[in-house]
């Protein structure tokens, strides 16, 4: 007879619920403790692309191919790159025709929790300690007390995790790079040059050393970040984020040396402005297999943004870890079978991520980024010279 484990999963992100949700499948409940108070707490982020062998195969595998349908932005798949006088150097021409649709992190997240039976996720459930019990299983240690015990715990908790440090003594390293992250409501009604500049998609201008994306979201929201290679703590020096109107100022000064037309993005931003300093985990991170621990997502593998392999990473993670456990009699070796794929499968990506990391902003920036989306684009696209 094969007994599952009792597991707990650490983080209601996206790779957490679509593990939840394929273990749910496969008849292995889970329970999923989150720190956030409720799925309102805070904002989820920007867009998502999802890729065919990673991110879209996992929704294949948890079923919800029809729910990702409702939510999917086919037509946001475009791409724009412009130099820093606003001259057009690429454009795709089809921003329908990719093969990697967007999708807003809020929506995503609704769509896996609408998945879950109804008591799957503790909200509101911040991890504190994890505690080894004499038998090998785990408690976990919350404010309001503890919960278990747990034969496996799955740290999906991100780049800070707290399940990381009984694994692994590697911590996420600064990348040299810090995001100024603003955003612009309502953006085709309000800004209509602004739509236009951005187009379906996502916009990229590099030039003096800085770098603006610019990505449209779900219900005329553009995301933007102003991106620098700085010191940690630069940003902290830089602007007062107290006072969104200096920041705005700053960040004008910043790229006064760039056309009106796109430094009009921060004049049109609301007054959230929020820095994101880039941190990654060295490429090929791993760790010596502990029974009753594992981790996915960020967790294992945190990387740069760049090439938007990180959340597809993290739910590929969820469908391995998932068919490993529904397979295997003996749930401690298949754990250990996940990690030592798990551990190779994200190499490649990892690297290309670092080294697009280490390239931004680069007298060579601007022309790596162009060859490639020159490589990435579908047979129509509109390459201007």
């Amino acid at each position: 007879m094969h007994t599952h484990p009792r597991i707990a999963i650490i983080g209601a992100g996206p790779g957490g619920l679509t593990l939840a949700r394929i273990l749910h499948l496969a008849g292995i409940p889970a329970t999923v403790f989150e720190r956030d108070e409720s799925p309102l707490a805070r904002p989820q982020g920007g867009t998502l692309d999802l890729h065919e062998d990673s991110g879209l195969l996992a929704l294949q595998r948890a079923g919800l191919d029809d729910a990702f349908q409702r939510i999917a932005r086919y037509d946001d798949q475009g791409s724009r790159l412009l130099d820093m006088s606003g001259h057009l150097l690429f454009e795709e021409a089809d921003t329908s025709a990719g093969n990697r649709p967007e999708v807003d992190r809020t929506a995503l997240r609704d769509m896996l929790l609408a998945s879950l039976p109804a008591q799957c996720v503790q909200w509101g459930r911040a991890l504190r300690a994890l505690k080894r019990r004499d038998d090998g299983c785990w408690h976990l240690d919350f404010a309001e007390g503890e919960a278990g015990p747990f034969d496996l715990v799955v740290g999906a908790d991100g780049a800070w995790s707290c399940v990381r440090p009984l694994l692994s003594r590697y911590k996420p390293q600064y990348s040299g790079l810090t995001f100024i992250e603003f955003g612009i409501d309502d953006v085709d009604a309000r800004h209509p040059a602004l739509s236009r500049l951005v187009g379906r998609g996502k916009l990229g201008v590099e030039g003096g050393g800085k770098e603006i994306i610019a990505q449209r979201n779900g219900n005329a929201h553009i995301r933007g970040y102003a991106i620098f290679r700085v010191p940690s703590d630069w940003a902290a020096k830089r602007f007062d984020f107290a006072l969104p109107a200096s920041v705005r100022s700053a960040l004008l000064e910043e790229f006064a040396d760039y056309d009106d037309a796109i430094t009009d993005l921060f004049r049109a931003s609301n007054d959230l402005f929020v820095a994101r300093p880039i941190h990654a985990l060295p490429v090929g991170h791993c760790w010596t297999h502990r029974r009753g621990l594992t981790l996915l997502g960020d967790a294992a593998h945190v990387m740069s943004p760049f090439g938007g392999e990180g959340v597809n990473a993290a739910m590929r993670d969820a469908v391995e870890l998932a068919a490993s456990l529904a397979g295997e009699d003996d749930w401690g070796g298949a754990v250990a079978t996940y990690e030592t794929q798990m551990f190779e499968r994200v190499i490649d990506a990892a690297q290309g991520s670092a080294e697009a990391a280490a390239v931004q902003m680069s007298h060579i920036g601007e022309a790596l980024a162009l060859e490639h989306l020159r490589q990435h684009s579908s047979n129509n696209s509109n390459v201007a010279a």
